[in-house]
Parts: C-alpha cells; sequence; structure tokens
C-alpha cells in the first residue's frame, strides 16, 4: 500500500507553513488555491488527522502538522541532495568520497585540502574521513572501502591495482616521561641499549586491520605492552608514565619543548620512515582526482621536517 505522504504533498504543507496561509501557499507554488485546498483535504483524511486550523487570516500548524512539516522538510532536503547527486555523478563526480588518514598524521593538512576543496569545486560531494593505524589503512582500501589512503607506512601492499605516492619520511625519536627510570639511566651511559628498554612496558598503537594480519613496529620482542587505539592517545599515556616507546617527531614538538617527554639516545639506528598517498587505480572520479592533486600540492604540509 502506498503512502499518502507524497514529495507534492510535504511541499504544500511547508509552503503553508512559510506563508501562513492557503492562498499565498498557492501563489508560491504556482497553483489555484483549490488545488492547494484538496491535497491538504485528502492527506488530513488519509491521515485520520488535523493539520491546520485557523487563527484569523493565519493558517497554524497543529501538533501533528508540526511533526509532518519537521519531518518532511528533512524528507524534501534529502531528496534535493539525491537529484544533485544523481547530476553530479553524470558529470563525474563521486556521491560520496572516503579518505582515511592514518593515524601517524596530524588530521589538520586534509581539513586545509578539505576546505579548499569546498570552496573550489563547490559540489555536494559526501566527504567521510576515517582514521586507520597501520595495515589497518591499507585494508580499507584494497577492500574497497576506502577511496583515498594517506599517511600510510610500510610494507606496501603488493597489488597492481594501487597506485601509491611518497608523501614524506616521518623521523622517530625514542621517548619517555620525565619521571621515568630509562631517564636516569640515560644520564648516566649516554646510550640506551635494547635490553635496557624491553624491562619497560612499550605503548603500542593497535593496528586497525580486521580481516588483514596486524602489524606491529619498534616493539622488542620481551617488552610487556600497553595497546591503545589511536596514536593521540600513546601520546597521552607516555606523558603520563604508563609506558615508553617511539613517537613521530612531528606529532610531539610542543611535548618535547614543554619538557612533557624526554628523547633518549638507543643503540639502534633509525631511519625515517616513508608514508604514502595511495588509491585505487581504474577509480576515475573527480573528486579524488582534485584530492590526489591536492597531494602534490600540499605534500610538505603533512610532515614538517624539523630535526
Amino acid at each position: 500500500m502506498s503512502s499518502p505522504i507524497t514529495i507534492d504533498a510535504l511541499e504544500v504543507v511547508d509552503a503553508i507553513a512559510s506563508k501562513g496561509s492557503f492562498a499565498a501557499a498557492a501563489s508560491a507554488l504556482y497553483r489555484v488555491p483549490s488545488s492547494v485546498t484538496y491535497t491538504v483535504s485528502k492527506l488530513e483524511e488519509q491521515l485520520g488527522v488535523v493539520l491546520f486550523r485557523k487563527e484569523g487570516r493565519r493558517s497554524v500548524l497543529t501538533p501533528a502538522g508540526m511533526v509532518l512539516l519537521e519531518q518532511g522538510r528533512e524528507i524534501l532536503q534529502a531528496t534535493q541532495r539525491l537529484a544533485e547527486m544523481t547530476r553530479q555523478v553524470e558529470k563525474g563526480w563521486e556521491s560520496q568520497l572516503t579518505v582515511v588518514v592514518d593515524t601517524i598524521l596530524d588530521p589538520q593538512p586534509i581539513y586545509t585540502l578539505l576546505r579548499e576543496f569546498y570552496h573550489e569545486v563547490g559540489q555536494q560531494v559526501e566527504v567521510q574521513i576515517q582514521e586507520g593505524v597501520l595495515g589497518g589503512s591499507w585494508e580499507l582500501l584494497l577492500e574497497g572501502q576506502a577511496d583515498l589512503v594517506v599517511g600510510a607506512s610500510d610494507p606496501v601492499p603488493a597489488s597492481s591495482n594501487v597506485c601509491v605516492k611518497e608523501i614524506d619520511r616521518v623521523q622517530f625519536v625514542f621517548v619517555v616521561s620525565p619521571d621515568h627510570p630509562l631517564v636516569e639511566l640515560h644520564k648516566q651511559t649516554g646510550l640506551l641499549t635494547k635490553e635496557d628498554i624491553e624491562s619497560y612496558r612499550a605503548v603500542v598503537v593497535r593496528d586497525s586491520s580486521v580481516s588483514y594480519a596486524p602489524v606491529s613496529k619498534r616493539v622488542f620482542a620481551r617488552e610487556s605492552v600497553l595497546s591503545v587505539p589511536s596514536l593521540k592517545h600513546k601520546i597521552d599515556a607516555q606523558i603520563n608514565g604508563l609506558g615508553v616507546g617511539f613517537l613521530p617527531h612531528h606529532r610531539i614538538t610542543a611535548e618535547l619543548a614543554e619538557g612533557l617527554l624526554v628523547p633518549l639516545n638507543i643503540d639502534l639506528d633509525l631511519d625515517p620512515t616513508p608514508i604514502y598517498g595511495a588509491w585505487k587505480k581504474g577509480n576515475t572520479g573527480k573528486a579524488l582526482r582534485w584530492f590526489v592533486d591536492g597531494l602534490e600540492r600540499h605534500e610538505k604540509q603533512f610532515v614538517e621536517r624539523r630535526l
């Protein structure tokens, strides 16, 4: 059985509520008054409710009418968005774009790109920003749950269906809270060994992979582990002395300057870690192409080299 609530009926109710009378609504809709009256009467009859009452010359919504109007306006707005999205797809613009930002990155440059996108393109593309961790970022792309990944790290999946662009390289530093016992040991030796570090709990960011084998990085085999969901949690945990670990220098410059975290020299060579932007080959959507081009314009904003 079809619903008595149609787009046409919702437009009539909205016009009456906005204009204050049936006659004014008819004029705004380019209809004769009898057509507006008939639409409302038929809707009231089918629903078994009264939608408007007269107050002088004005037609005022009843409580039932207010519910219909509030929910109905959401439906009208949704149909307008749907129509616009349909036109966009015909022109080559995706209706939705999902961008995964790996937790290693500060997301602010992505928001800068997004602000430019809305300003320059002006399309009604629904953009979704998600956070990924380690292999989980790659998994979202390979499983078709993301259109673009920004900040994914090695190892790059052996997939011929993925375009990969190195954005920059991240320098990691080993840090602890200022009152951690390793600080005193470092003062005595000037250099920490793997055995020194293994005696203390490591804080690690949990890989967000669901189907793929999780990846762990910069964790010594004998360390006990505190697992957290994001880099922000890892930074906070280490500031609170809950464990030790490696952190990307560009994410903790303020904490280092304020003495909330202390860098310690370790007997280990740490080469900068490459991070990538990646997307599926064959995806010709204009929104994705805009963001890929944006990565090339702004890639040095994603990681600042301050060492």
